[in-house]
This record gives C-alpha cells, structure tokens and sequence, in this order.
C-alpha cells in the first residue's frame, strides 16, 4: 500500500513542555552519534500528542535527531503503526484481515465499521469521532477475530460485541481489553488440560490487559483532547538517579514484561511505552548540521549532560509534600470495604493501599487537601493518581452508600465481584 502524507498540514508542532523534557530524556539512552536511534519512541510520542503523525511534527523530531528530513519521512512513511492523515478524536479502529481472523469473522467486523463508522478507511465518521482501516496480520490468531485499539488488543470478537464496543466509546466509555469472550488470554475454550495449577497464581486479568487497567493507559484521547500524561513510573526514575550504587542497566532498562514489534501488538508497543521511564539524570541537548541538507547525524554532537536537579527533569516533587493522613493497622471486623470501586484503584493499587493503612471509603473521603498530596506522593509508582482520579469525592459517595458511575458500571460487569 502506497503511503502519503495527507495533503492538510498544520503550520508547525511543539512539542507539549512535558512531552519535550521526555523526549529529551530519550536521547540520552543511546549512545553518542547513535541518537537516530531514538526516532521511533518519539515519532510515536508526537502521534500520542496530536492523534496522527504531521509532516511538521516529522521535520521537527528529525531535526531534534540530526537528521536529513528524508530520514524521518522514511520512518514515518515505512511502519503502519504511524497514522500519516487525522484519525478518529475517540478511536482508531484496526482491524486484522488476515488468515485466521478472515476466516472467523474479520469480514463481518470490517462491514460493521464501514456501517457505524465510514464507508471507506481512513474515512472519518461524521461527527469526527471515529476512524477505522484493515491491517495484516496482529498476531494474536488464537483470539481471532481481533482488533487493535490505540494500544490494545480487543480479541475474541463477535459482530454483536464489536457493536456493542463501538457504542460504549461513543458514550466516552472505555472496554476492556483483551478477550471479549471470558477468557482469560489464549487457553482453550475448553479450559486448560495441563498445567492445572495455574489458576491459583492469576491477576484479576492478564498481564497485558492488568498493566493497562493499572495505569489507566488503555484508549487514549478518549475525549478527543490531548493524551493525558500518565507517567506513574517517573518517580521511580527519579529515585533511582538519586542511588550511586544502583546499577546503571536497571535504571537504563525497562521493567521485564511483554514486548514486540510494531505488529506484534500493541501488547509489545504499549507495554513498551508504559514502561519507559525518563532518564536517570540531565538532559542531552542534539546538536547537528541543518536537518535539510545533512544526509547523516554527524558523531560527536552530543553536548555534556547539564549538571540539573533530577526532581526538576522528572517534574515529581520531594516525597515528604504533604500531611500522613491518620492510619489503621487493620481493617475494621466488618471487614474491608472494595476499593477497587473507586475509579483509579486496580487489584495491584488497593494491595499497595491497604498496605499504607487504608481499608475503607470514609477513611479516603476524609482526606484533606494536605494528606491527599502526600497520598498522591507515597504511591510508589503511581502518583499523583489520587488526585487526577479524584478519589476523595468518589469515596465520599461511596461511604454514604451511594454509587458512583464507575463502581455502578463495575457492579453490573461483575469486574470485582
């Protein structure tokens, strides 16, 4: 397939001020006179920024590179990751033609979107909010038919909950990713026939799909405004720069987990970008010969890493802001109450709060400003999350009995059942 950039371009791309400092902090990863190497996580950035890849925004990271702006359009015009034309504001719908999904129901799945979405790929919807195309092969044949959703995998399709999928983002709803069916990633339908056992040491959902509920990174521009920065994981960085003797691969690398190429999912490419972190200390500023007319990036043009306050490159705040909130060393008799009700808290974020001494709703809906900040401080990997979830109005809701959208939503799904 023959890919162009469209023919309506904005006038220039910037960068947001975080996402420059993490793009930044990129460069500083590979090696000098290697820092080409950096032009995929950062065109990918700049897609998460705008939604579709610009022909300024291409320019602009080929010149942060050195690079020859031939060089960059190369990238960008190579992988089908990078959206080249303006994509729906909710969602870009990608659905995989190929073998084993065609012969269980992609052509069904396909008329679907040119029914609910556009005749044609590419096409916008009416209203602006969708987007959709065929691609080949996704690599998850054993939960065909799927669909790839900005990071995610929907797999295990039928034409009636792909529908009923598509609805759900219309209200600014966000599915689930992951099988569609009750499974739990790719064991047969049947149930498992060895390895019996497995079941006792299972998450809520699969790693994929659990690290995407955990952050909250699954469809994103969701109301068709900027990415939200979700970065849990700076703060982690941050506190590793700060240990001489931490060895430097751990600070340098990401956390094990699942990965993969550009087709190989969203499960390789999500979880890449969820777990990349910024770098561990100041950062490199490129130097180069004139993008347009430079054929390579010239070695040694790196300049010296800025002797900078790592809090300041990180953008997290000292870790003793704020007022500790009165504790308990244990639930009440009555038990703990479900925080995974609270729009924000997965398995994995209320095992880390009861284990800060919070078990029920009132506790967190009494949260003054002061101990919300050092709540939002102290979730190791994850702060600033109390407060963008807003939990403290959603526990007060809850302790007085009453439900909040998210926990009646939760409720009716049986998610946390």
């Amino acid at each position: 397939m023959l890919r162009r950039l469209h023919p309506d371009q904005p006038e220039a791309f910037a960068f947001t001020p975080a996402n420059q400092a993490w793009a930044e902090a990129q460069i500083t990863k590979y090696p000098e006179g290697r820092q080409a190497s950096a032009i995929i996580p950062l065109l990918w950035r700049a897609q998460e920024q705008e939604g579709w890849l610009t022909r300024p925004a291409i320019e602009h990271i080929s010149e942060m590179l050195g690079l020859a702006y031939i060089r960059g359009l190369e990238v960008a015009t190579f992988y089908f990751m990078f959206q080249l034309q303006p994509v729906g504001s909710v969602a870009h719908i990608q659905i995989c033609g190929t073998t084993s999904c065609m012969i269980c129901g992609a052509e069904d799945l396909i008329g679907i979107c040119k029914e609910k979405i556009a005749p044609n790929a590419h096409q916008l919807s009416a209203d602006g909010k969708f987007s959709w195309e065929e691609v080949e092969c996704l690599g998850a044949c054993s939960n065909a038919p799927m669909a790839q959703i900005g990071k995610d995998y929907y797999e295990d399709l039928t034409a009636e909950r792909f529908t009923a999928m598509l609805d759900e983002l219309a209200r600014g709803e966000v599915p689930t990713p992951g099988p569609q069916n009750g499974r739990y990633a790719s064991e047969p339908l049947t149930g498992l026939t060895s390895l019996t056992d497995y079941d006792s040491g299972k998450t809520q959902f699969n790693a994929s799909v659990q690290l995407a509920t955990d952050i909250g990174d699954t469809v994103k521009r969701i109301d068709g405004t900027e990415v939200p920065l979700l970065t849990p994981w700076q703060g982690k960085a941050a506190n590793k720069a700060k240990k001489p003797t931490a060895a430097k691969r751990d600070d340098m690398m990401p956390p094990s987990g699942p990965d993969g190429a550009q087709g190989g999912r969203a499960k390789g490419e999500a979880a890449a970008n969820r777990t990349r972190g910024a770098a561990s200390d100041g950062v490199a500023e490129v130097a180069g010969k004139d993008a347009k007319t430079a054929a390579k990036p010239v070695r040694g043009t790196v300049a010296p890493k800025a002797k900078t306050d790592v809090k300041a490159q990180s953008g997290t705040a000292a870790p003793t802001a704020g007022k500790k909130p009165r504790t308990m060393s244990a639930p009440r008799k009555s038990g703990a109450d479900d925080l995974k009700l609270i729009k924000g808290i997965g398995p994995k974020l209320e095992t880390m709060v009861n284990s800060m001494g919070f078990f029920h709703f009132d506790q967190i809906a009494k949260w003054g400003q002061d101990e919300l900040a050092w709540v939002d401080q102290n979730l190791e990997g994850f702060k600033g999350r109390a407060s963008r979830d807003n939990w403290v109005d959603q526990a007060d809701k809850l302790a007085r009995g009453e439900e909040t959208e998210f926990s009646a939503k939760a409720s009716k799904d049986g998610r946390y059942d």
